[in-house]
């Protein structure tokens, strides 16, 4: 592989397809993980119908024993991994911390921290390898990280993340890797609409627009 090379997680819609768009533009080789086959076909035929290239990785990032092999089937696939973005996450359940089931509480905790913790892991020596490794893990409002009503499990799990993060960057900070902990706001997606249900969409910016400021990140 000549190209450069990005995994992105949540790939398959909102903030995840955009981005993984935006960086097929720039003849940047997408490796696009999602737990939906249909969206992620869909997404490949989108970028290969304009030049792209891409390759589909259907995960389910709750199945933390999987991911550990991402890594070297990358290596042995693609050679090489320059970009990782750890854009996929959960909300859960919006409500009183003392509610929450110990179900949904591990359910939310192995996909926004355990999982990144997890690919990291197993991305690290082909971030290193890169001339310029980028890590970007999409993170959310200060005041939701330092502890929100109703918003306890999610922001947990997201301080949890950027304290990973942070301590990835300070590590790493002697190499080529760059590590960026990304605040998004407010962003029309799904998410968004299932945490603001009466909040008009079309007074938030777009994912196509997040895409952007991502890329210029990512320079």
């Amino acid at each position: 592989m000549d190209k450069k090379v990005a995994l992105i997680t949540g790939a398959s819609r909102g903030i995840g397809r955009a981005i993984a768009l935006r960086l097929a533009k720039e003849n940047i080789h997408i490796v696009a993980l999602a737990r939906t086959i249909g969206a992620l076909e869909s997404l490949d035929d989108e970028i290969t119908s304009n030049g792209g290239s891409c390759t589909l990785i259907p995960q389910d990032l709750k199945k933390l024993d999987q991911l550990e092999s991402i890594g070297p089937a990358l290596a042995e696939k693609l050679g090489r991994l320059d970009i990782f973005i750890a854009n996929a996450g959960l909300l859960g359940t919006l409500g009183p911390i003392a509610h929450a089931s110990p179900k949904e509480v591990e359910m939310i905790f192995k996909v926004n921290v355990l999982a990144n913790q997890q690919l990291l892991r197993s991305l690290d020596p082909l971030l290193r390898a890169s001339d310029a490794g980028r890590v970007i893990t999409l993170l959310t409002s200060p005041e939701v990280v330092n502890g929100c009503a109703y918003w306890g499990l999610y922001g947990a799990s997201k301080a949890a993340l950027s304290s990973f993060t942070n301590a990835y960057a300070d590590e790493t900070k002697q190499t080529n890797i760059k590590v960026v902990g990304y605040n998004p706001g407010a962003v029309r997606t799904k998410m968004r609409a299932q945490a603001m249900p009466g909040e008009d969409p079309m007074t938030l910016p777009t994912p196509e627009q997040t895409a952007e400021e991502i890329w210029n990140l990512l320079a």
